[in-house]
């Protein structure tokens, strides 16, 4: 029973991701160690008045904040490269649609809510080998796309998941009426700059509250020298 769930878990991200067989789940893990270990830093030295733990933290914070601003800014500097990776990781998910169910489920999730089909455009998902339109290809989904490509009719209560068969085939004034004809990376960068007010809001809000954490620790570093000094 455990092989059969944990086949289901996204068992392919490494090789989706294009990272060279690097699994993204290690990242989780070192991010959640900094995490622990940041935390217990400052707790601990808050409470034991430890001013090496209070530093440590604080200095600590300090790369944190740093590696986000250079992040921050070559994303900027390098915002064609990102699409480009972009591109080819919804490409990679797409050759594995039928893969994995939870990247299945992912893919789905992400078309219905950007109101979009494959990277580009719905021919990308000529990529699969279920959904690609050659001669060869005896899928009935042939020429088609998921169901989630699918404009939605506000009056049905019932998902059809066949909506999307024969789609492509279609010519492209009649598929816009049936199914989503804008890519998700354009879409994407759509709604980031509908939303850029909140996002860096979010971020400003996040550096803000790194920066006063680490004023607080230099503060208490401070106030517990001084006592100290006055022994």
């Amino acid at each position: 029973l455990w092989h059969c769930l944990s086949q289901g878990v996204l068992s392919n991200i490494s090789s989706i991701t294009d990272l060279g067989g690097f699994d993204p789940v290690w990242l989780f893990l070192v991010v959640g160690g900094v995490m622990f270990i940041l935390g217990f830093a400052g707790c601990i030295g808050a409470l034991r008045e430890n001013t090496f733990l209070l530093k440590f933290f604080s200095v600590f914070l300090g790369i944190i904040f740093f590696l986000e601003l250079t992040a921050g800014v070559l994303a900027f500097v390098f915002k064609d490269w990102i699409k480009d990776q972009l591109y080819l990781f919804i490409n990679n998910n797409i050759r594995a649609y039928r893969d994995d169910i939870d990247l299945q489920n992912l893919i789905d999730f992400t078309q219905e809510y950007w109101q979009c089909c494959g990277a580009f455009g719905a021919d990308d998902w000529n990529l699969n080998i279920y959904f690609n339109c050659t001669d060869s290809n005896a899928s009935r989904e042939r020429c088609g796309v998921p169901f989630s490509c699918c404009t939605k009719d506000p009056a049905e209560d019932v998902i059809n998941t066949q909506c999307g068969y024969d789609a492509r085939q279609k010519p492209e004034v009649d598929q816009q009426i049936v199914i989503y004809t804008k890519g998700c990376v354009p879409q994407f960068e759509k709604w980031l700059q509908d939303n850029l007010t909140i996002v860096a809001g979010i971020f400003i809000g996040i550096a803000l509250l790194q920066i006063f954490g680490i004023c607080l620790a230099q503060n208490l570093v401070s106030d517990i020298e001084a006592v100290r000094a006055s022994w």
